[in-house]
């Protein structure tokens, strides 16, 4: 139970002789409203209400300009996103790519819906968009996008195809090699493991989620772990991202 008191500041958590206050200007106070926020969202469809400089993004806008940050400290060479969708995610990334001046990404999906790609293709930025149809985990895809790839390349990986604990755990095997080091390969949408009951969802989302997956990799692989991106600017007292991608930053040592 969550009670909010604008007028006395207050976000009230629990009932009775239970409840906690928190003052409405506190860390505490702001992560559980965000949660309350998240999960409203989830369920009008916030995120699908997005466009980034002309195509559909379906992402939260927070996760999008945090991971802006982490692209621009790396400067890659490459970037790397399993899931095209409307191709909103790579305009974006490509347009930072320009602003940058250097870098490119590769988009991979199963199945490229005709209008999108044509969508894609006559953008403005498509010139350093490059689209591979197949599926991520499949041999024969990994081994082409490994193919354009120059070794001495930096390269940020972005995971946001299937989000099955499966799935996410074979493109990281798949795709953490390619990682530079401190670099990432970043398993989008872990926010399914604290949304079961929620419209949309699966009662297994709570174990069979990318950020399970993520732990589940670091575990196996001591090249890498996952490390939470500091903010590079906080003049405020949050420290926490406000996100879809919890523990979502898995970095090569």
């Amino acid at each position: 139970m969550l009670h909010i008191d604008l007028q006395k500041g207050l976000v009230i958590q629990g009932e009775g002789e239970m409840a906690v206050e928190h003052d409405i200007g506190t860390p505490e106070a702001f992560e559980l409203l965000s949660e309350a926020w998240l999960r409203s969202g989830w369920d009008t469809k916030y995120v699908y209400s997005f466009t980034w400089l002309g195509r559909p993004i379906i992402q939260l806008p927070e996760d999008m300009l945090r991971l802006q940050e982490v692209i621009f400290e790396l400067h890659p060479d490459v970037i790397v996103e399993t899931g095209v969708a409307h191709g909103g995610s790579l305009v974006f990334y490509a347009s930072l790519c320009k602003a940058m001046g250097m870098g490119r990404v590769i988009g991979v999906d199963v199945q490229i819906r005709p209008q999108n790609r044509e969508a894609i293709e006559r953008h403005f930025l498509s010139s350093l968009i490059t689209l591979v149809e197949g599926d991520s985990v499949a041999p024969a895809t990994v081994k082409t996008v490994k193919g354009m790839i120059l070794p001495s390349e930096t390269v940020l990986v972005l995971l946001d195809s299937c989000h099955t604990k499966a799935h996410v755990l074979a493109e990281l095997e798949a795709y953490a090699p390619l990682v530079s080091p401190k670099s990432y390969a970043v398993a989008m949408d872990g926010i399914m493991g604290q949304l079961v009951g929620a419209p949309r969802t699966r009662s297994d989302w709570s174990w069979n989620n990318p950020r399970v997956a993520a732990e589940e990799f670091v575990r196996m692989h001591p090249a890498f772990s996952l490390v939470e991106p500091k903010f590079v600017f906080n003049e405020g007292s949050i420290t926490k991202r406000v996100t879809y991608w919890p523990g979502a930053f898995v970095q090569r040592r």
